[in-house]
Order: structure tokens, then sequence, then C-alpha cells
């Protein structure tokens, strides 16, 4: 199967792009049809992965919990339980089948999020190698052990926590058995949208300082401008949500790009790739040719004969740049000239004794 390779392609995505993870969620509606326009959208746009979510609402949620501010404004129901809203939108076992296959046929691969242990262990008899481990269950010690058990490449996301939880979890990831190197821990803020004033990109970093593990960010935040901040920062996994259409009812739609707006994303993204270049400072390729346009000459003021005696004041700094520095400049003064010069000469090695 085709998620036998994913831990060789996360890896190989990591040394030389951004993996870019769209979030499909739950944003089917529980629909298998959108689910599959969904897929269609994510491949024609180029990212690595669509990722879903698997979970079984009873092992997830009591029947009495009620829903998150956000899903209670953007469900668009009367329920107010998250329970009914959830039981709305899982993907049965053959939905999930059907959407692997569907994958294969877009050439895009699959993803999902579990929600409860036997969902993480259903998605890893499927033959899925990366196990994406959501904000809520940071603090869900026996789900972080089936997760280290199950899947051999982890993304963690840090959504609701402090420095203390993101450690935490790692250490009881590590003690699991899962090898830290093959863990990537996600910033994020479990706002539905997040405001830019919460967003604290800053915190990514810190976190790849004190862990030494690789770092991305899952974004929750209108637009697509801290992704590529995140990109530009050093983030080897960005995670966005996506959906068909932001009117839609479903608690996560308002919060999630429309097509045209995931196509910009990854346009970006792959731009900023490409501009990060090495830490190596030197001229480039493409502006060698404008060196000596731009740069300046050591050239001669007015008509000067033979013999002079050169001061600083029968030079001047002109373009072009292709004859001697200005930063040769003192070498230059008290220099006798071997032959009478004009006004505005660019001076040359050959007209010094």
């Amino acid at each position: 199967m085709q998620e036998t390779q994913h831990v060789k392609i996360l890896k190989a995505s990591m040394l030389n792009k951004t993996l870019i993870i769209a979030e499909a969620g739950v944003n089917h509606n529980g629909d298998i049809d959108i689910a599959k326009q969904m897929i269609d959208i994510a491949a024609e746009v180029g990212v690595d992965y669509v990722k879903f979510q698997t979970f079984k609402t009873e092992k997830l949620v009591n029947k009495a919990a009620k829903k998150a501010e956000y899903q209670a404004k953007n469900s668009g129901d009367t329920d107010d339980t998250q329970f009914a809203m959830l039981k709305k939108l899982e993907l049965t076992g053959a939905m999930h089948e059907i959407l692997i296959d569907y994958c294969r046929e877009r050439n895009i691969r699959f993803l999902s999020t579990p929600f409860d242990e036997d969902s993480a262990r259903y998605l890893s008899s499927l033959g899925i190698k990366i196990g994406k481990i959501p904000s809520g269950e940071i603090t869900n010690l026996p789900f972080l052990r089936t997760m280290a058990a199950c899947f051999p490449e982890l993304i963690l996301s840090t959504g609701m926590s402090t420095m203390e939880d993101v450690e935490a979890a790692l250490q009881a990831l590590t003690n699991a058995g899962a090898k830290k190197e093959n863990i990537t821990i996600l910033h994020c803020n479990t706002e539905y949208p997040t405001p830019f004033t919460d967003v604290n990109l800053k915190a990514m970093l810190f976190i790849q300082r004190k862990t030494g593990v690789r770092i991305g960010y899952s974004d929750h935040t209108l637009g697509i401008e801290v992704p590529i901040a995140a990109v530009a920062l050093g983030a080897v996994v960005i995670e966005k949500h996506f959906t068909l259409d932001r009117s839609l009812s479903g608690p996560d739609h308002k919060a999630s790009l429309e097509p045209s707006e995931l196509k910009a994303m990854v346009s970006a993204i792959r731009n900023i790739e490409s501009s990060l270049g090495s830490e190596k400072k030197e001229p480039s390729q493409s502006e060698r040719k404008n060196m000596s346009v731009a740069r300046k000459s050591i050239h001669i003021k007015q008509n000067l004969s033979a013999d002079h005696i050169l001061t600083a004041a029968d030079l001047v700094m002109k373009r072009p740049g292709d004859g001697i520095s200005p930063m040769e400049f003192e070498k230059i003064i008290g220099r006798k000239l071997k032959n009478n010069l004009c006004s505005d000469h660019m001076l040359t090695w050959n007209d010094l004794m």
C-alpha cells in the first residue's frame, strides 16, 4: 500500500521542502461525496497529505458534554452537546477504505487523526505509518502510549499547552518506545479562528530549542499569512484546515481556507522555500551581471599630467564598478601617474607607477 512509504516520504520532504497537510477534518459533514471533492481539491493544489479525523463518538465524549463556544456558534444546529454534533461527523470503516483508495487514484497521500485508542489501532491496521496526536490528547497518557506503539512516525499538536505539557508528552512518547528523531511537534492555538494576537509564533522556536525535535505549525487563523511566516521561521510541517465553502454548517468551516486560498497558501510556501537558500552569503548567479552596473570604481575628477601624485581631491567614485574598487582608495593615494589622464577616466592599476 502507498501508506507503507509514509515515513520515508515525510523525512525526505522535510529535508527538501515543507510538508503541507491539508486538514479536511470533519468538514466533509459526514458526506462521502464531499470528502471526495475535498480530496480532489487537495490533489489539485499540490499539498502532500489530505487529513481526516477518525473517532467513535461514544469513546470520545460523554453524552452530556457541551460544545465549545466556537462549535456552538459555527454548527448552525440546535443540538447543544458535542455528542450529537460529532455523531453526525463520524467516518465509518467502509468510508475510510473508500477515501484511502480515492487518494491513491488522485495521487495524494491519506492521513487521519485518531481521537481514541481503538481508532489509533484501526488506522495502524490500515497500514498508515504516521500518527497525528491532536492537541486535546496531549495530556492523555494511555492514548500517547498507544500512539507510540502504533506509529513509527508521530506528529504532536500542542494547542492549549504549556511547555511543561509539551515536555511531559514528549517524555511519555519516548518512554513508550517512540524515537525522538521520529517526532515532529507542531505549535498550535486551539481557537477557531485564532486571533492574530494569540498566535505567539515565536513559541514554535522555543519548543525546538527546548526539545531538539523537528517543529511545525498547525494553523487556525483566518488567511494564509501566519503559516507562510512559520515556514520562513523554520517550520518543516504546516497543517491548515480547508473547506469547500466557509458558509457551510459545521464546527470548523469558518476557520478554514476555501480552495483558492489553499492554492495561494501552497504557492506562497513553495516560493518561500525556494527563497530560503543556505546560510552562505555570496552574490547569486542572477545578480552577478548587475555588479558592475550598480557598484562604483575610482575615477579621475579632472585632467591630470604624467608624474602627478594622486590625492583624495583628484578622485571620484562613479559607476561602472569594473575598475579599481573604492575599497582600495587608501592604496591609490600618493601613487604617481604613468601618463596624462583625462577627466572622468576610470583608473586602472596600469595607470600607476
